[in-house]
């Protein structure tokens, strides 16, 4: 089974919202760290945010700041992405990220599975 599993992509009109969810299998939801990253075609990865569990701490990209949010669902063993406010500039393929486990209060430098994304356009 695929440790992590995207779903939620789709097609929103600019200043509409969305909500991705990452599954997480074969693991359970105590000390890890969650990556939401994103990627336009012609263009390099990048983060969104991140979520370290041990204190509950989430870091912000400048540009999701303000308009996206983490959540988690324990009992289903799945990470949300609120996104709010979108842009066109939000449209990219969107990639959930974890690390297992994880003490540490930072983010990762380097994620262990990776999900095979979900596609996210924001166009009228």
């Amino acid at each position: 089974q695929v440790p992590v599993v995207e779903s939620g992509g789709g097609l929103v009109q600019p200043g509409g919202s969305l909500r991705l969810s990452c599954a997480v299998h074969g693991f359970t939801l105590d000390y890890y760290a969650i990556g939401w990253f994103r990627q336009a075609p012609g263009k390099e990865r990048e983060g969104v945010l991140c979520f370290s569990s041990r204190d509950g701490i989430t870091y912000y990209a400048d540009s999701a700041e303000g308009r996206f949010t983490i959540s988690t669902e324990n009992d289903k063993n799945t990470v949300y992405l609120q996104m709010n406010s979108l842009k066109p500039e939000d449209t990219a393929t969107y990639y959930c990220a974890l690390v297992y486990p994880w003490y540490g209060s930072d983010c990762p430098n380097e994620y262990t599975y990776w999900g095979q994304g979900t596609q996210v356009t924001v166009s009228s």
